[in-house]
């Protein structure tokens, strides 16, 4: 697989980090956001800059913590004030990028740091206020194919600060790490060097302000604690505690920083060890941390998954409450029961019972007649019961479903700033809408099957209403929820609304008019609850967690890996050394002539060949 399908693998790759929401507050959320970030700088910022333009200039990001001397070490290396030093310095916001003029190219437009403005020398008053960016510093010392990256300090008290110093370590081919003898050892600078090693970053060490006597022994300790943070190939570089030239290092001192910086930029050898151990590093870290934000991807969605059943599981428990209470007898009490005995008297129907179908014939036909002119109390009364049933069981649910949320992480943070743990406050009145149509649709059912009868045509013309109401009291006909006395008084009203129905329309069309009667009324509260539910589905719908999926992720950085497996990690890079000319670092050679002028008689290796530069 050749350069372009590397660059497209790694553009999928990129599209799908990006799509990547991770809205809920999961046990794995707060670290994969942190890594999506992650992985999006360290695609934009260097794996696909340094992919495309090879022959770019070696990029040096300079990191460390506050007053460990980068900017000193900077400027030294340049031989000029170009990072001004000190803590409220320029560079907390605006880091120096340091250049030979004829790269300017490189380093003006978006190719790196996109994210990040630019400005040069003459724009520099313009710098206070602005958001961050790069400050762009031409220098005929520096070389070309090299660029000096002087970072803000990686334990600012500024957060915005440690994030951007952060940025710009991951968009380094080398990093070369300013630290202290007497600092050398903090947590913080460990944890970038931590996360260095697990990246595989080509990483130059510079030990700072050693004293005279001490080196070897500071020295020894460090290349230690290296080793055992899997850092044993770093380069470590001791300056001694040195009084400053005119606010510069002594050439001595910063010579072997200048001597590897400008074999890493000018060697073809070295060069290409250098960028294959970050780059290749780089697309393993990001593969890894893509397999991760995969994972969490499942989780979200699982988490998604997870809310909307307790969510479903409350309100279909709602939904089963009032189907029981509208078919076990239990609404035929107390006013409801009141009004179905002023309709068809108390202890009268039993003998009209035995008397037989005709004379309950003739009692319907004198109800819908409108001889008892009761039953607007009893429809009334019915539409009471049901929504008392109906608010319950949404009360209850919406309970419950808040509950479940509460005491689960990612649906805790949803439930901040909402009232979901009652019912809608226009619950009662959309109640009320809903049973009055239901009752509606119990006429209308009532009139159709009416409509066909000629012996009964012109009972139904006048009684309607009445038969509709005898039919809602026949749909709470079961008995299964009442016990004792009850049993008997709402049973046999029950029983006495079906046979006065069967009177009219016969058995069949009671039964099917009964379930019918049901069925919409089971569509209609269903309904009621869906809406009451929504309130909570809506915040999840709005995360976009139910759309996560973790194998278009696991599928990118396979491609990637796959890409990756055709390449050899020094010979991708090899033949891309820019060509020469322009700029001397100060201090280049330095530690060989004082080595020659000192110890002529003798000639050794040169003392700095001992430090250990990567691959070279």
């Amino acid at each position: 697989m050749g350069h372009d399908e590397l660059v497209g693998a790694l553009l999928t790759l990129r599209g799908r980090v990006a799509e990547l929401r991770l809205p809920l507050e999961t046990a794995s959320a707060p670290v994969a956001r942190a890594d999506r970030t992650r992985v999006l700088d360290q695609l934009d910022d260097y794996l696909l800059p340094r992919l495309r333009d090879p022959g770019a200039p070696v990029l040096v990001v300079v990191g460390g913590s506050t007053g460990a001397g980068k900017s000193t070490v900077v400027n030294s290396l340049v031989g000029a004030e170009v990072s001004p030093s000190g803590v409220l310095r320029p560079t907390t916001r605006w880091p120096v990028l340091v250049h030979h003029p004829l790269d300017v190219r490189w380093f003006s437009s978006d190719r790196v740091l996109p994210s990040l403005t630019r400005a040069d020398a003459a724009g520099e008053s313009a710098l206070a206020g602005a958001r961050p960016g790069l400050r762009l510093v031409a220098s005929e010392a520096v070389p070309v194919g090299l660029a000096l990256l002087d970072a803000p300090d990686v334990d600012s008290v500024e957060e915005g600060n440690r994030v951007l110093a952060a940025q710009l370590l991951g968009a380094a081919d080398v990093w070369l790490f300013v630290t202290t003898a007497a600092r050398y050892a903090d947590a913080v600078p460990w944890e970038l060097l931590a996360d260095a090693a697990r990246r595989g970053t080509h990483l130059a060490l510079v030990l700072d302000r050693v004293d005279p006597g001490a080196e070897s022994a500071v020295g020894e300790h460090l290349r230690q604690m290296l080793a055992d943070a899997g850092l044993a190939s770093a380069t470590v570089l001791v300056i001694p505690e040195v009084e400053l030239e005119d606010g510069l290092l002594p050439e001595a001192a910063i010579g072997p920083i200048a001597d590897v910086l400008t074999r890493t930029a000018t060697d073809p050898t070295v060069r290409a060890a250098a960028l294959a151990e970050t780059w290749d590093g780089a697309v393993a870290d990001v593969s890894r941390r893509a397999l991760e934000l995969a994972a969490a991807a499942d989780e979200q969605r699982a988490a998604d998954a997870r809310l909307r059943a307790a969510v479903t599981a409350a309100y279909a428990t709602a939904s089963a409450q009032i189907a029981h209470a509208t078919s076990d007898g239990s609404l035929l009490r107390g006013e409801v029961l009141a009004r179905w005995q002023d309709v068809v008297g108390t202890s009268e129907w039993f003998r009209s019972l035995e008397q037989g179908v005709s004379r309950l014939r003739d009692r319907v036909v004198g109800f819908v007649r409108g001889r008892r002119p009761a039953e607007p109390a009893l429809v009334e009364a019915v539409a009471h019961g049901l929504s008392a049933v109906i608010q319950d069981a949404a009360e209850e649910a919406a309970e419950s479903a808040h509950s479940a949320w509460r005491h689960d992480p990612a649906g805790r943070a949803l439930l901040d700033g909402l009232a979901l743990s009652r019912a809608s406050a226009d619950l009662r009145a959309r109640t009320a809408d809903h049973v009055r149509a239901w009752q509606g649709d119990v006429l209308g059912l009532v009139e159709e099957e009416g409509a066909d009868r000629r012996t009964t045509a012109r009972a139904l013309s006048y009684g309607v209403n009445g038969l509709g109401a005898v039919l809602m009291v026949a749909v709470f006909a079961s008995t299964g929820g009442l016990t004792g006395a009850e049993v008997g008084i709402v049973g046999g009203s029950a029983l006495l609304a079906q046979r006065l129905l069967e009177a009219v329309f016969g058995d069949e069309a009671v039964r099917r008019l009964t379930q019918e009667a049901q069925a919409r009324l089971a569509a209609r509260t269903d309904a009621l609850l869906a809406e009451e539910s929504s309130r909570f589905t809506r915040q999840l719908d709005a995360t976009g967690a139910a759309g996560s999926e973790g194998a278009d992720l696991r599928a990118a950085a396979a491609a990637v890996g796959d890409a990756m497996a055709s390449r050899t990690a020094t010979a991708a890079w090899a033949g891309d050394v820019p060509a020469g000319g322009g700029g001397h670092l100060r201090g280049t050679g330095a530690v060989a002539r004082s080595s020659v002028e000192t110890e002529p008689e003798e000639p050794r290796p040169r003392w700095w060949s001992r430090w250990r530069w990567g691959n070279g």
